[in-house]
Parts: C-alpha cells; structure tokens; sequence
C-alpha cells in the first residue's frame, strides 16, 4: 500500500501560528543547492522568485523538493497574475503564492480564482498527475485543497496604494505584500525606495491592510527601515536575497586581499 501523505502547512498556517513578525528572504539564483542552504540558515520563510530570476518550472520544482526537509516555509511568486502559469506552480506542489502587480480588486479576485478549483475559481484540475496531490496520495485532495494554498497579492503601484482596502478585502486574498522598489519608480522616485514620500506610502498601506484585517508583509534591505516597518505593524518582512550576499560578499573578500592600484588579470581590453 502506499503511505498516506499530508499536505505540508502553507505561510498562511505560518502567521497564524507565529507569535512576532516572520523574517524571509529571497532565493532568486534558480539553484536547488542555494535554496538548500538558504533554508537552512534559521529564517522564517523562502520567497523562490520567478519574475526577475531565472527559474522555471524545473527548477522551481527542483527548489521546493530542496527546501522541504527543512523548517522554513516556501513562497513562489510567478512572473505575472496568470490563470495557466498558477495552475502549473500549484500542480508543482507550490503551496504558497504571492503574485506581482495587483492593481486592483478585481486583479486580486483573478489570483484567488486561479488558485482554487470550481466552484470556488477556474483552477484546472489535474491532480491525479501532479505532485500537489503527491499524486493523489493525499486523501480527498480536490475538496481539501483551497486548505493547503495560501495566495498572496503584491503592491507595488500607486494605484495598489490606493486600492489597498479593496485589494485586502477581496475574498480569498490571504495576505498583502508591499514592493517598495516598484512602488517608489511609479511615484517618479526610480531607484529611491528609501525615499520618504515611498516610506509614507508603505506605512499608508500597511495600515490600510491591517484595517481590513489581513497579514501584511513588506521587502525592506536596510535594517532601519525594516525596523521602521515593524513599528508600523508589519507581520513578515524580506531582508536578504541570496544573489545580493553573493555579490556583496565576494566584494569584500576581493577588497581586502586585492589592492585597489593592482593589475587585474583578464580585464577586458579597451577599444
């Protein structure tokens, strides 16, 4: 016989459950081997990035299966609100989502309806041969599975902004996240997400958010402003990526063993 299988918790369980704010971070090098180490590093929760990374459906899949020994709950944002895409990463076994560029109620009602079966969405089902069901091991999976998916929605416009009450209050929305690099470049303020006016913003939106009685989260590098948005009410917060200690990191390294006057071999030449 085989073994009976139970859906693992999705983030929505993990705030429910949590008694502070959740702290994440993102994992965008599209390698099950960095997710791996990542979520082994004590953090809340994983945000596997499909927007602005490289990853697929092959190496998201590779992804989930590398992080799921470990504590930390996975989140997967797709690179657009879009019915077949969401309907792939949930047959994937992506149990939680945050989905980009959520303008409007009506946006966020499109997300929640691609993450659920009918009667409840148009969520295409396809179970029986897909992982979200373990391969329909896990019993009475079609009627249990809007349990087992957590759908969050990005605001990250000026519109968002305003839309916040209707955004949150849309049925089914599980969650805000607010982006305040995106935010501050539809404010004109391109590159400054620090900026006080996208600040205020930010604050105006979690407050908005917490009204209508929703978690919200919010991406926030600088450990100030990150502070700052947890005065403010912030129930989960992103405060790393991967690519970015990489980067940062092999900097130092280079910086303190590598004069800044030397030579470097294989410059590329000028022309």
């Amino acid at each position: 016989m085989p073994f009976r299988v139970e859906p693992d918790p999705s983030f929505k369980d993990a705030l429910a459950a949590a008694d502070r704010p959740l702290a994440g971070m993102w994992v965008c090098s599209a390698s099950p081997l960095v997710a791996e180490i990542c979520a082994g590093a004590g953090l809340d929760w994983l945000l596997i990035d499909a927007e602005h990374s490289p990853n697929g459906l092959e190496s998201i899949l590779a992804q989930l299966q590398a992080v799921r020994g470990y504590p930390a709950t996975a989140v997967v944002r797709p690179p657009v609100n879009d019915a077949v895409l969401i309907k792939q990463y949930l047959d994937l076994g992506v149990q939680s989502l945050l989905i980009p560029m959520v303008h409007t109620a009506s946006d966020a009602a499109a997300a929640v309806a691609a993450a659920h079966y009918p009667p409840l969405g148009v969520r295409g089902v396809g179970s029986a041969l897909a992982r979200s069901a373990r391969w329909n091991r896990i019993p009475d999976y079609l009627a249990r599975a809007s349990e087992t998916v957590t759908v969050m929605v990005q605001i990250e416009s000026v519109e968002a902004v305003a839309n916040a009450a209707a955004i949150a209050g849309t049925a089914g929305i599980d969650a805000v996240f607010v982006g305040p690099s995106d935010l501050a470049a539809s404010m004109g303020l391109l590159g400054q997400q620090d900026h006080p006016d996208v600040v205020a913003a930010v604050e105006r939106t979690i407050l908005a958010v917490k009204a209508a009685g929703k978690p919200v989260g919010v991406n926030a590098f600088a450990e100030a402003t990150a502070r700052r948005y947890l005065e403010a009410g912030a129930d989960f917060l992103l405060v790393g990526a991967d690519v970015a200690l990489l980067a940062r990191g092999s900097e130092a390294l280079a910086a303190t063993y590598i004069p800044e006057s030397s030579t470097r071999r294989g410059t590329p030449a000028s022309y």
